[in-house]
């Protein structure tokens, strides 16, 4: 039995593991194989096929076939609807950080104005 999930939570679940974001880094750079996506790594073809299998069903990457060579691409929607989500809370966590500079410069100015610093 299959269970699908949103697109979103699939592409959280790939990102959430360091190697696959090191294997999507690598693609942002071109196309690769599965041997020279696996040479960083201390692992085996078949456990980058792993990974890449996760980021394929994610629909972070696209497998090809060009003759011999079976290239892997970056492919980026997913990494922009997740962007998209995430700018949600940027919002959020911009204006904490502001009201939290507000707070310090008030205590900083409370610790001027009776001597201590």
């Amino acid at each position: 039995m299959v269970v699908r999930t949103d697109p979103l939570s699939e592409t959280f679940q790939a990102l959430a593991d360091p190697t696959r974001r090191a294997i999507l880094a690598r693609l942002a750079l071109g196309p690769a194989s599965v041997t020279e996506l696996a040479q960083p790594f201390n692992m085996s073809g078949p456990g980058v096929s792993k990974h890449l299998k996760v980021l394929e069903r994610a629909g972070l990457i696209e497998r090809g076939r060009q003759a011999q060579w079976r290239p892997c691409r970056l492919m980026a929607a997913p990494l922009k609807e997740a962007a998209v989500w995430l700018e949600d809370y940027r919002a959020f966590w911009d204006e904490s950080f502001n009201r939290l500079d507000s707070y310090i410069e008030e205590l900083q100015a409370k610790g001027g104005s009776d001597g201590r610093q």
